[in-house]
């Protein structure tokens, strides 16, 4: 699919379709989502497709996970008319902050940080990332979050995989995704049919 097409008919989760495999080897992820962001209808769907469960919560800010949450996030805040609070990774934030390490989905020790001026006990946060895989990340964000003082009204990504850590946090955790039923199997293969487009291109 041509990366800035809008289709006559857009059934939930079409845009899907625009996300790219990888084409570099295994030291980056399987595929890169962000192709979608650059279609300004698919963009507008899929934000319309994660926010579908929290229409009627109450909701005070939202909170996008460094890097590709910062996108998703921002997105999400401005359809919402809430502000945006940056989940960042450690060492760049020039006041001061909130720290926890993790372990990311490549299986290396990081930290993230949160500052600290924003946030007070029981603001509702709704907290969104580009994708959950091993939910390590995530789950740092919402222990730091939580330990901060804030209530997790929701966790929202375009895709979470069925490995335990996502098990662990659509469990506990109010959740929302863009994966149609049918697509959830290809995502935890790791593998959608809609890549063979781009292998024949």
């Amino acid at each position: 699919m041509d990366a800035l097409e809008h289709p006559n008919e857009r059934p939930r989760g079409w845009y899907l379709a625009l996300m790219a495999p990888n084409s570099k080897g295994p030291s980056f992820a399987w595929l890169d989502p962000s192709r979608l962001y650059c279609n300004s209808q698919a963009l507008a769907d899929c934000v319309k497709d994660i926010l579908s469960p929290f229409w009627n919560d109450t909701i005070d800010l939202v909170a996008g996970i460094d890097a590709m949450g910062f996108i998703l996030g921002a997105s999400v805040a401005t359809t919402l008319g809430k502000g945006f609070l940056a989940v960042r990774k450690a060492g760049h934030l020039c006041v001061s902050s909130q720290q926890q390490t993790y372990t990311d989905y490549t299986g290396r020790e990081k930290t993230m940080e949160v500052r600290e001026d924003v946030l007070k006990p029981g603001v509702r946060v709704l907290l969104v990332d580009q994708w959950i895989e091993t939910g390590g990340t995530m789950k740092a964000a919402i222990q730091l979050l939580e330990r901060m003082g804030a209530i997790i009204v929701g966790v929202a990504a375009v895709a979470m995989e069925n490995t335990e850590g996502g098990k662990w946090i659509q469990d506990n955790y109010k959740c929302s995704h863009c994966i149609p039923a049918e697509l959830q199997k290809q995502i935890d293969q790791k593998c959608l049919d809609s890549f063979k487009s781009f292998k024949k291109s």
